[in-house]
C-alpha cells in the first residue's frame, strides 16, 4: 500500500514510475486519501501487517528491520491455514547492519523542512513567506539553519532568487538521506561538504557526483536522495548549498545501524 508523505507523492504516475524503477512486481495500492491508513491507525513508513486466514491482524511492525521474524510469521500463519505445508528456512538477511551482532545507535530524529512539522535554529525559526536568513553563530546537535533567501512553505523549504543558498546541519548518524526535488522544470545542482571538506570518495553515496575535489547531487525528480554514508556512526557536520533558484528540500532520515566489526 502507497501512502504519500508529501503532495508530489500522490500523483499516480509518480507511483508507477518508483514501482518501474525498483522493479516492482506486485500490485501497490496507492492510498492517496489515508483509507487504508487510517483503518489500520498506522502511524509509520514503513509498516508491515499480517493478516491471519480469518481477517485478524496477527502481527505487525513498524519501522525497517525484522525481516527473519516476519518471515517466520508468514510461514507460521500459512501453517494455520495449511497443516500440511513445509518451507525452506528463512532468507538469510541481505545486508550487514541487519545481521546479529550489528549495533543500532540513537540518530538525530527525523527532520521536517516544512514550516508545519520542521524546525528552524535560525533566530525567530521560520519566517512568513520569502525572507533572508543569516546562520546562528553556534549549531547544537541535531540543530539544522539556513542561510540566504528561502521560501518557507508547509511541506518544504524552496530556494528563492539567484544568489547563495546553503544549509547546514550537525548530525549524529552513520549515513543522511534527504527528500529534494527540482520545481519549475530543469536539474538543480547541490553541493555536499562535510565538517568543511568536500565530501570524501569513502563516503559518497550512488547520488554523489565529483567534479575536482567537489562533490555534488544532480536533483530532478522528486524522490529520496542519498546525501552521505560514513558506513561508522558519528557526529558530523553536513554543507549544502546551491546557486539557483527552486530546489526544494522536504525532509531528513537518518541511518543508525552499522556492521558489527570482525574481531
Amino acid at each position: 500500500v502507497h501512502t504519500p508523505e508529501f503532495t508530489f507523492a500522490q500523483y499516480e504516475s509518480n507511483v508507477e514510475r518508483g514501482v518501474r524503477e525498483f522493479g516492482l512486481t506486485y500490485p501497490v495500492v496507492v492510498d492517496s486519501n489515508y483509507e487504508l491508513w487510517k483503518a489500520f491507525a498506522n502511524r509509520a513508513w514503513p509498516a508491515k501487517y499480517l493478516i491471519d486466514k480469518d481477517g485478524y491482524v496477527r502481527y505487525f511492525h513498524y519501522g525497517e528491520g525484522h525481516y527473519q521474524e516476519t518471515e517466520e510469521q508468514i510461514q507460521e500463519l500459512l501453517r494455520e491455514a495449511n497443516p500440511s505445508l513445509t518451507f525452506q528456512p528463512p532468507m538469510p538477511l541481505l545486508r550487514e547492519e541487519d545481521k546479529p551482532g550489528a549495533i543500532c545507535y540513537q540518530p538525530t530524529p527525523e527532520l521536517y523542512l516544512g514550516n508545519r512539522r520542521g524546525r528552524l535554529a535560525n533566530d525567530g525559526g521560520f519566517r512568513e513567506g520569502t525572507a533572508d536568513y543569516a546562520l546562528p553563530a553556534n549549531l547544537e546537535e541535531n540543530d539544522c539553519a539556513i542561510e540566504g533567501r528561502w521560501a518557507a512553505t508547509v511541506e518544504y523549504l524552496e530556494t528563492a532568487g539567484e544568489g547563495e543558498h546553503r544549509l547546514v546541519l550537525r548530525y549524529s548518524a552513520a549515513a543522511v538521506n534527504l527528500v529534494m526535488a527540482s520545481h519549475g522544470g530543469g536539474e538543480r545542482e547541490v553541493r555536499v561538504r562535510q565538517d568543511g571538506q568536500p565530501l570524501p570518495q569513502a563516503a559518497a553515496t550512488g547520488d554523489v557526483t565529483f567534479r575536482g575535489d567537489d562533490s555534488h547531487i544532480a536533483v530532478e525528480r522528486p524522490r529520496m536522495y542519498a546525501v552521505v554514508d560514513n558506513h561508522d556512526f558519528g557526529e558530523h557536520l553536513l554543507e549544502l548549498s546551491c546557486r539557483a533558484p527552486g530546489l526544494a528540500l522536504y525532509a531528513f532520515t537518518f541511518t543508525s545501524c552499522v556492521a558489527a566489526k570482525s574481531s
